[in-house]
């Protein structure tokens, strides 16, 4: 059998296939639809390499998922802390740095928001915090937020990135449940934006919490700036 008649059989197999499970030429097509796109956005993969896997392994490095060498070489190490980090904030853990990967990593788009040196991601992150953590508060209350996020991102104490703070062990319960999966409200990225021109509402706080809540007697020792709806800011 010729090469060329081997591939002509193959690909009536592919065709055979896609009508058997009742998707015709169309299933087909989508799934070229759907490889052309992942192609575009899995910027970094198994056996990539360059200064975008660097950009990867440092971010996953600064969250504390890969302890390798920042060396730009996307092996199985890179790979394994990909999908550590992708199971832990809920997205496949297929290993592939696409572009939901990109956007919880805060790595993607470029410094188009308004915002000075902070990213699209960077708004679209905070937004999403904001409202998972603030969801029902006043606009003041879920701008106060995304204030007590920068700060941190400031403080020697906590990461110097605002997917690091978000990320950080144990930081944000949010991370963990429902209310991370849940659409992000027009006023929580409205919010972001205030938070990240410099409005904060808070007197400087790094911790907030909700004394109905919780009893975490840290928590309820440190010195409060501010009450705001049901949360009480804090130094």
């Amino acid at each position: 059998m010729t090469v060329y008649k081997a591939f002509r059989n193959f690909y009536i197999f592919l065709l055979a296939l896609a009508i058997a499970v009742g998707g015709g030429l169309a299933g087909v097509a989508g799934y070229e639809l759907y490889y052309r796109e992942n192609a575009v956005y899995a910027v970094s993969k198994y056996g990539s390499s360059g200064d975008e896997v660097r950009r990867v392994q440092k971010k996953l490095q600064e969250l504390g998922y890969y302890t390798g060498s920042v060396d730009g070489i996307f092996g199985s190490n890179t790979q394994k802390a990909v999908k550590s980090f992708q199971r832990n904030v809920g997205l496949t853990a297929d290993g592939i740095v696409g572009k939901a990967t990109l956007l919880y990593l805060g790595l993607s788009g470029g410094s188009s928001s308004g915002t000075g040196a902070y990213s699209d991601a960077d708004v679209q992150l905070l937004g999403k915090v904001i409202s998972a953590e603030a969801r029902g508060e006043s606009y003041e209350g879920q701008v106060a937020v995304g204030a007590v996020i920068l700060n941190r991102v400031a403080h020697s104490s906590f990461p110097d990135s605002i997917s690091g703070v978000v990320y950080q062990n144990g930081a944000f319960s949010c991370v963990y449940d429902s209310n991370w999966y849940q659409p992000i409200s027009d006023t929580s990225k409205r919010a972001a934006k205030d938070a990240l021109n410099g409005w904060d509402p808070t007197g400087g706080a790094i911790y907030y919490f909700n004394p109905a809540k919780t009893n975490d007697k840290f928590m309820h020792s440190r010195p409060v700036t501010k009450v705001i709806g049901s949360h009480k800011f804090c130094k």
